[in-house]
């Protein structure tokens, strides 16, 4: 792939002032939602919690890493009060830490060039289409991801209030904001922060593959959505790998025939990242179908 930085944008009225204004508007937003009450907090709550339970689900193309490491954690009576079943089984399996990997060669956190996290917009659930100066909407089968974030030093408490930058290519391998043609284009990429059970939720598309990589999705966590405002203070930089039965099922559709091609030759074994020890504790639990969608969750203890 060619990396070249990304030229600057056109002003915008909407989107020049960062990930700082969204994050003032934010802060608004739940003040005004302190004013109105409990009940409106708690509905607020109730809407952020992931419908789906990753790694619950049977299908044929179910897959589930479980750390080998004892569990050592006892979950708190206010964590277990609300617990939900995925947050349940992560507190359950907490107790190594996610493995540190690179932010590979476009990350678009600043470290290297192009910095998405300057523009305003990029706290979003859904990060299929690009925002700003652009809408240009990634196509491909449908993927929901929840990261359920922990605190390794801390009873394995849930990381409410950290904050992930998560992205990843398109269905072809190609990276926004770095590969050409789409030097201006920001989709796959986006800032959600963590729950009260610690849990963050992107809605996306099934990341392809391309040569030398094994198809994976790159995060970053940091303590605090402020924090996340700064290359570099970050908790954790980890990638999710998906999982080969996903894979096959997936780059057999319609508009990932060059994932397919690019899938075998490339395993997890190695892989530049997660061929040290296969991947165990990267490796997503998985559920879905090609017709109607994944579902991918990962524990990320840190």
């Amino acid at each position: 792939m060619t990396t070249s930085p990304q030229p600057p944008h056109e002003p915008h009225p909407n989107h020049d002032r960062g990930l700082e204004f969204d994050l003032s508007t934010l802060m608004s937003r739940r003040s005004l939602g302190l004013f109105f009450g409990a009940g409106t907090a708690a509905a607020a709550l109730a809407a952020c919690t992931p419908g789906s339970t990753p790694g619950t689900a049977s299908s044929s193309t179910t897959a589930t890493a479980t750390p080998s490491a004892p569990a050592t954690a006892t979950p708190s009576a206010s964590a277990s009060a609300t617990a939900s079943p995925t947050l349940t089984r992560a507190i359950a399996e907490c107790g190594v830490e996610i493995p540190q990997e690179t932010a590979g060669p476009y990350p678009g956190d600043g470290s290297n060039g192009p910095n998405v996290l300057e523009a305003s917009g990029v706290v979003r659930q859904d990060i299929t289409a690009s925002f700003g100066t652009s809408t240009t909407k990634a196509e491909g089968i449908p993927l929901t991801v929840t990261l359920t974030l922990l605190d390794n030093a801390n009873g394995c408490k849930p990381l409410a209030g950290a904050a992930v930058y998560a992205w990843h290519c398109d269905r072809d391998g190609k990276y926004s904001m770095y590969d050409a043609g789409l030097e201006n284009e920001n989709f796959l990429r986006g800032v959600q922060e963590a729950d009260a059970n610690g849990q963050v939720t992107f809605t996306t598309i099934y990341p392809g593959a391309y040569n030398g990589r094994w198809p994976h999705i790159h995060f970053e966590v940091f303590e605090s959505m402020s924090n996340a405002t700064v290359a570099g203070q970050v908790l954790a930089v980890s990638q999710i790998a998906m999982t080969e039965a996903a894979c096959n099922e997936v780059y057999a559709t319609t508009g990932y025939e060059t994932s397919a091609r690019n899938f075998p030759n490339t395993t997890l074994t190695s892989d530049n990242v997660f061929g040290d020890d296969g991947g165990i504790y990267q490796l997503a639990t998985m559920s879905g179908s090609s017709a109607a969608g994944y579902t991918a969750g990962l524990n990320v203890t840190v």
